[in-house]
């Protein structure tokens, strides 16, 4: 994400702060989570027992541990609101207590969620756990939650760190990632070869890349445009005038755009794609408002691909 999104502004918290207000926030429970930013994921534990608690940097990773810890785990994503961008978001109290009472911690990494790192600081019991690592693509783009392979190595990491903490329930965990990944394979079908001969997409921004790349479709969009939308620059005459001559020529078949971040240049684009009847797929960092599931929310992102590339 960039900061030219519109996008909600979270006050940092001092140390301070957070010593003053920890008494309040563990006893106002779920009303501090929401209110600082986090989203609580508890659900009851029909087997009893303590649930393990995990913190993740956004609600992507949030559902991934969900989906692997299942009832077993109480879940907080410290970014749960589209609006909000992981890049200059400050934590909260709340956020300072859910991390210091945590078990495990999965953030992003790759420069993406660098807040994170102070929270997981904190959490100085816990397993950590960096999906940029894990998922290994041998790619600088950060944006693994697109790279199901990635994800799927994730999963199994999320299982085997749940398994160490509560080792009677280590079994429910393996097999609920093996039916994760049962998902994430369907979809890997899926998308595979969607591409077809040589298709070629432009992109705002390369959030998508992974995705793309599984798809086997190009993406032309000039580095230059990509690089200047990704660092909050201008963007080169030259650059902007060959994305608009490659939807004028209709010589992409669709126009990817992240929806999170909006520019007077991604605006323009996207309207000219709009005009020239090049499709638009609008893409995600984070959850869209109402979705929890990770494979339902990346099955519609694929669905929306697949459309366009027809």
């Amino acid at each position: 994400m960039n900061s030219r999104r519109t996008k909600s502004v979270f006050a940092a918290v001092s140390a301070l702060a957070v010593l003053a207000l920890g008494a309040t926030a563990c006893a106002s429970g779920d009303k501090a989570s929401t209110s600082s930013g986090s989203q609580n994921a508890s659900a009851a534990n029909p087997g009893g027992g303590e649930k393990i608690k995990v913190v993740a940097s956004t609600d992507v990773w949030g559902s991934v541990v969900t989906a692997v810890g299942g009832d077993k785990v109480e879940v907080t994503s410290i970014i749960h609101d589209p609006s909000a961008d992981p890049h200059s978001y400050e934590t909260t109290a709340s956020d300072a207590i859910a991390a210091k009472n945590a078990k495990l911690t999965l953030s992003n990494g790759g420069g993406y969620d660098d807040f994170f790192s102070k929270l997981a600081d904190q959490a100085t019991g816990a397993q950590k756990l960096v999906a940029v690592d894990i998922a290994a693509t041998g790619n600088e783009n950060e944006h693994v939650w697109y790279s199901l392979p990635g994800v799927e190595k994730i999963a199994d990491q999320v299982a085997a760190k749940l398994g160490e903490i509560q080792p009677a329930s280590k079994d429910a965990f393996t097999a609920n990632a093996t039916a994760f990944k049962g998902k994430t394979q369907e979809l890997l079908k899926k998308v595979s070869g969607l591409g077809g001969s040589n298709a070629k997409v432009v992109a705002t921004e390369p959030v998508a890349h992974y995705l793309l790349d599984s798809a086997k479709v190009t993406d032309a969009t000039p580095p230059a445009f990509a690089e200047a939308v990704e660092a909050e620059q201008d963007v080169p005459a030259a650059a902007l005038n060959e994305v608009k001559q490659l939807i004028a020529g209709k010589q992409v078949k669709a126009l990817v755009n992240n929806a999170q971040t909006t520019t007077p240049v991604t605006e323009q684009v996207v309207g000219d794609a709009k005009k020239a009847g090049i499709a638009v797929v609008d893409v995600t960092e984070t959850l869209p408002q109402g979705v929890t599931d990770y494979i339902a929310w990346m099955t519609k992102e694929v669905d929306s691909l697949a459309g366009a590339l027809k």
